[in-house]
């Protein structure tokens, strides 16, 4: 037996469909044949029996007559009647399943045809599919033809793929910048250890400044690393979800950051309205905590940050705006990518990874919630996390 594919099935289908009609198309025929040349349905032999008139090539003679009479004409014609139509009717019933039976073979050859017309584009998709692999995402299938479910199925899969080979390209400039990020403190922890030892005079106290700044390199490592785990708790969503206020987590949040926004100079202002939402406690915290340190701590002396969360339409919704350097509009959406600062700034100089921005829209997409960052006029960025309606979401 031939692999069982879908285009043998679909063959078998074809095939067996046209042969289910045909079969009704015949019966159906027949009783209209059978009607239409014999209404009475059977051939009535009893008052004429087919013995009793022998029928030749010549003329009929009075002796081949039963009691020599002649017959009755109308009798003679009705039974000869009776007679075509029956040999029709078993001609029928010969020659039409035997016509049904060739036109279904060549059915299943068109059948066969057929369907592999149909999942022609399965193939292409099946083909290029095979030739994807995680270091060559950039080919699509871009199908042609109508726009049928094969073709949107085609589309689904190329958006598909576009988004993982923008996934894989994130991963890989942030497994880059990862490592770039970890060995800077490694080479400067060598170096100041190098120094020290080629150095035959280093005295107790420069060894003591060589340890002193290996531990504040360390301490910068465990933040970082910290951050990368953060990042990665984010990314694989809630843990538990439950019942919770957003304005009540902000108002914790900014009773914690209120001395580093003393320290640095920077006037806080909250208006906070119950806001309510299900989700990972946990995770929205550190949510808020991020920003509203962003927002601290990209800021300008005597700066101010902005608080607020809302119910809007039954969501709960969290803005955060300060003021600060000016940002182009362009250059918004990569304040959220993994280790990327504007203009000159290095990760780290100011207490900062790069990843809190990151870790903030990684918590959004694992509640389904939109991050919507715009820059303000003068400087600065606000920022509005929207979640989703806990009755429709959950």
């Amino acid at each position: 037996m031939p692999r069982r594919t879908a285009r043998f099935r679909l063959t078998l289908l074809y095939g067996g469909l046209f042969l289910a009609c045909g079969a009704i198309l015949l019966v159906v025929t027949y009783l209209l044949v059978r009607h239409a040349i014999n209404p009475d349905g059977h051939i009535n032999r009893e008052n004429f029996p087919p013995s009793d008139i022998t029928v030749s090539s010549g003329p009929l003679s009075k002796e081949q007559l039963p009691d020599g009479q002649l017959p009755d004409l109308a009798q003679l014609e009705t039974a000869l009647g009776k007679e075509i139509a029956a040999s029709d009717l078993r001609q029928v019933l010969i020659d039409a399943p035997i016509a049904l039976a060739i036109v279904t073979v060549v059915a299943l050859g068109l059948g066969w045809l057929a369907a592999g017309r149909v999942l022609r584009p399965l193939a292409v998709i099946n083909a290029t599919a095979r030739r994807i692999s995680a270091s060559n995402l950039s080919q699509r299938l871009a199908l042609r033809g109508p726009d049928d479910e094969l073709k949107a199925l085609g589309d689904t899969l190329d958006d598909l793929f576009a988004r993982l080979e923008a996934s894989f390209d994130a991963q890989r400039n942030f497994v880059a910048n990862a490592s770039h990020e970890l060995r800077t403190p490694l080479t400067r922890e060598r170096a100041m250890l190098q120094v020290a030892l080629d150095d035959p005079g280093t005295s107790a106290e420069t060894w003591r400044a060589v340890a002193t700044g290996v531990l504040a390199s360390n301490a910068e490592q465990e933040s970082l690393i910290e951050a990368l785990l953060a990042l990665a708790g984010s990314q694989a969503g809630p843990a538990d979800r439950e019942v919770a206020d957003l304005a009540a987590i902000t108002g914790n949040v900014l009773d914690s950051a209120a001395p580093e926004a003393q320290r640095r100079g920077v006037s806080v202002t909250a208006a906070l309205s119950p806001a309510v939402l299900v989700g990972d406690k946990v995770l929205i915290e550190r949510l808020v905590a991020n920003l509203v340190a962003n927002a601290i701590r990209h800021n300008t002396a005597g700066g101010e940050v902005e608080v607020g969360t809302t119910t809007r339409d039954g969501h709960a919704v969290l803005k955060v705006g300060n003021t600060g350097v000016a940002i182009p509009a362009d250059e918004v959406g990569r304040l959220f990518q993994p280790f990327v600062r504007l203009g000159d700034r290095r990760a780290g100089h100011d207490g900062g990874h790069g990843l809190g921005l990151s870790i903030v829209q990684a918590i959004a997409t694992a509640h389904a919630a939109t991050v919507d960052a715009r820059p303000r006029t003068g400087g600065g960025l606000s920022v509005e996390v929207t979640f989703p309606c806990p009755r429709l979401e959950y």
